[in-house]
């Protein structure tokens, strides 16, 4: 008598990145490869090599740069619906111009998500699409009512829960902070410049760019030619 058979475990979700930056690609690549049923399919920087990856191998989901040095990444998405292709996008980018939204939107953008952020941001937002994926692909016929289908496009939607500043910490400040540290450039911040530029104190603007360390989005390393102690100096990494 045979038992009871085991479920068929889904296959990972193929994710392309399409980041001009080599080392944010890589962080990217990083972040997919830890979550639970998602694998990277391949990691370019430019929309070209992404053409040629996207003929070259089955891709289910776009993480992608909207800044690539051979166009705009709405212009490669524009491309592939012009061809026939659904492949879905996740926009990752800092653009912050909301007719850039809105056009991702229209063209199938299922999430827009702003640098920088930390894991954890990508995690749950892939997490939650890898829920909308599973719960479309599992129903069986058409929605029974507009309930059904607000519940199956909820969960994409809905701004993750766990993604929140620690305590003490707005976005809009970090914003600032983020704003002021890649402004620096190479030369870097202290937590005394950043202070004075944003008008908080010392101890508020180290914790928000410790916080940006954290997250991987910057670095920081003492800074010596000072009489007395070393001062920390912060640098964003792209």
């Amino acid at each position: 008598m045979s038992g009871p058979e085991t479920p068929a475990v889904p296959p990972p979700v193929q994710v392309l990145i399409v980041e001009d930056e080599p080392v944010t690609a890589d962080a990217h690549a990083l972040y997919v490869s830890r979550v639970p049923g998602f694998a990277v399919a391949g990691v370019v920087h430019s929309r070209a090599e992404a053409l040629r990856a996207l003929e070259r191998s089955h891709v289910d989901l776009i993480l992608l740069d909207l800044y690539l040095p051979d166009g705009h990444g709405l212009a490669l998405l524009r491309s592939l619906r012009a061809a026939g292709r659904t492949t879905d996008v996740f926009a990752v980018t800092s653009a912050r111009d909301l007719a850039v939204v809105r056009e991702g939107v229209s063209l199938g953008v299922v999430q827009h998500v702003l640098k920088p952020f930390t894991f954890p941001t990508l995690r749950e937002r892939l997490m939650r699409y890898a829920e909308f994926r599973s719960e479309t692909a599992t129903a069986d016929g058409a929605a029974a009512s507009q309930a059904e289908v607000d519940r199956a496009l909820s969960g994409l939607r809905a701004a993750p829960g766990g993604t929140a500043l620690p305590k003490g910490l707005s976005a809009a400040t970090l914003d600032a902070v983020t704003r002021e540290l890649r402004g620096a450039g190479e030369a870097g911040l202290s937590a005394a410049a950043a202070a004075e530029a944003l008008g908080v104190n010392r101890i508020t603007a180290r914790r928000y760019l410790e916080h940006l360390v954290e997250g991987g989005s910057a670095s920081c390393a003492p800074q010596y030619g000072h009489v007395g102690r070393p001062e920390l100096c912060y640098r964003w990494r792209d």
